[in-house]
């Protein structure tokens, strides 16, 4: 069974959500054999995913099953769901109860809060080799998807366990949603370790948040940049919650101040932070920062992740693989993905990087091999953790709005320039709307023009 589960004790609690649902190990396997009566033959299903043990039943027995699921975000906005049901023709979707009458769809099964509808699509034929797919962007609904095979999952989880020494004893906070790459890795690699995961889909503002925490006693806490913002601000670093053994970020760059704060957090309470870093074509995790190394290399992501090599590709095409060096990071394991998605058509690919991923990434490398991101070749930016495609927004706003439109901007706040003043307000509502960022995270500015060259590309002034 996928990621060994039905070797684990079946009487041990694997999964609890902040509803109080709980799973053992047993539950989860014979939830799976169930799922394979109702669904006996390899297709695609789309997965409306919350934090809750429903949710993370769907996902399980899909891959134990050979199913491919496509995980999104239960609250994707129903226009861009459309356009993907439409691009991918799924023959099923496992959806929240409570969003079962949104679609015309006949259900045909349903078990802990989640729903099976079936589409009426044809299974649409798929490589064997892949397991899972993911969105590129957010939600700004690009059809662009991540293929994931099931040996880049499971390389990634026991990757993962293996640097962060989880056993069946510890227990994962996990507030990340599962339809973000990272919060997946936190519960494939605590699985695959027979530990325990606390699924929560509650705001860490949220008091039942707090009370989880503390009265399922979590060992972990895993973050983006924004997660620690918000944690500054609940002066959690005042907090000793003697339990918690271990902090750890990814998902962008940590701010400077922050970075230190958790150093100094760990060392006065005798815990460990370990920052790391990933993107979704990685399947979640390819470097860290040992939590020893923490105070020494303030900012650093590390080295690449057991059983995977970092390098960097300079601006003349030399790679390196030591030295003190800047340029393109490159990164080879066994969870470099399949490659992307764009049409449906696109499923039947096989492996088109073979294991090696040019992130996109400019890195610095020290003298003694530790990385350092300094910015990025790729137009996008990642904004507590959610990845922005400047490209996209743009399009978005111009296929929304009588205006031109330019992005541009740091991790820290997007900047979108648009030529007609008017639409300001309407263009910062409509962002809000189709990305989820806040107000604070991006501003919108009038320009009388943006100038582009001869190929029509902007020129950012």
């Amino acid at each position: 069974m996928f990621l060994n589960l039905d070797k684990k004790r079946p009487d041990r609690v694997a999964v609890i959500d902040d509803a109080g649902d709980a799973l053992t190990y047993g539950d989860i396997c014979g939830f799976g054999k169930e799922f394979s009566q109702i669904l006996p033959e390899r297709t695609l299903i789309f997965i409306l995913a919350r934090n809750r043990v429903g949710s993370l039943l769907g996902y399980t027995a899909s891959l134990s099953n050979r199913i491919v699921p496509l995980v999104l975000s239960a609250n994707t906005e129903r226009s861009l769901l459309e356009h993907l049901l439409a691009v991918y023709r799924p023959a099923y979707l496992w959806v929240p109860q409570e969003k079962r009458g949104e679609f015309a769809f006949e259900k045909v099964y349903e078990n802990r809060g989640y729903a099976l509808l079936k589409t009426g699509a044809g299974t649409v034929p798929m490589h064997e080799d892949l397991a899972l797919l993911l969105p590129t962007s957010g939600s700004t609904g690009s059809p662009k998807l991540v293929r994931h095979s099931y040996r880049n999952i499971e390389a990634n989880a026991m990757n993962v366990s293996y640097f962060f020494r989880i056993t069946p004893e510890d227990r994962a906070m996990g507030i990340l949603p599962m339809h973000y790459t990272m919060g997946l890795s936190v519960i494939a690699s605590h699985l695959v370790s027979g530990a325990r995961v606390l699924l929560c889909d509650k705001s860490m503002m949220d008091k039942n948040f707090w009370r989880m925490l503390k009265e399922e006693r979590a060992t972990s806490f895993t973050g983006v940049p924004y997660s620690y913002e918000i944690l500054n601000k609940l002066r959690f670093f005042s907090m000793e919650l003697p339990d918690l053994r271990v902090i750890t970020q990814g998902g962008g760059k940590l701010d400077e101040d922050l970075f230190r704060a958790c150093v100094d957090y760990a060392e006065r309470f005798d815990k460990r932070f370990v920052p790391t870093y990933g993107q979704t074509e990685g399947t979640a995790r390819m470097a860290y920062l040992e939590p020893e190394m923490a105070k020494y290399k303030p900012g650093s992501i590390g080295k690449a992740e057991p059983n995977g090599r970092l390098s960097i590709v300079t601006a003349d095409g030399t790679e390196t693989f030591e030295g003190e060096v800047e340029g393109e990071m490159v990164y080879r394991g066994e969870n470099v993905t399949l490659g992307y998605a764009t049409s449906v058509d696109d499923l039947m690919k096989g492996d088109e990087n073979g294991g090696v991923l040019h992130t996109g990434d400019i890195a610095r490398r020290d003298a003694d091999g530790y990385y350092y991101i300094v910015g990025r070749m790729k137009r996008f930016l990642k904004i507590f953790g959610l990845r922005i495609g400047l490209d996209e927004i743009e399009h978005l706003v111009r296929s929304s709005f009588d205006t031109d439109c330019l992005c541009g901007g740091t991790d820290e706040l997007l900047t979108v320039r648009v030529t007609n003043a008017a639409l300001v307000d309407g263009v910062r509502d409509f962002i809000m709307e189709k990305t989820g960022l806040y107000h604070k995270n991006f501003e919108v500015v009038a320009v009388d023009k943006i100038e582009r060259n001869e190929a029509g590309k902007a020129i950012l002034k």
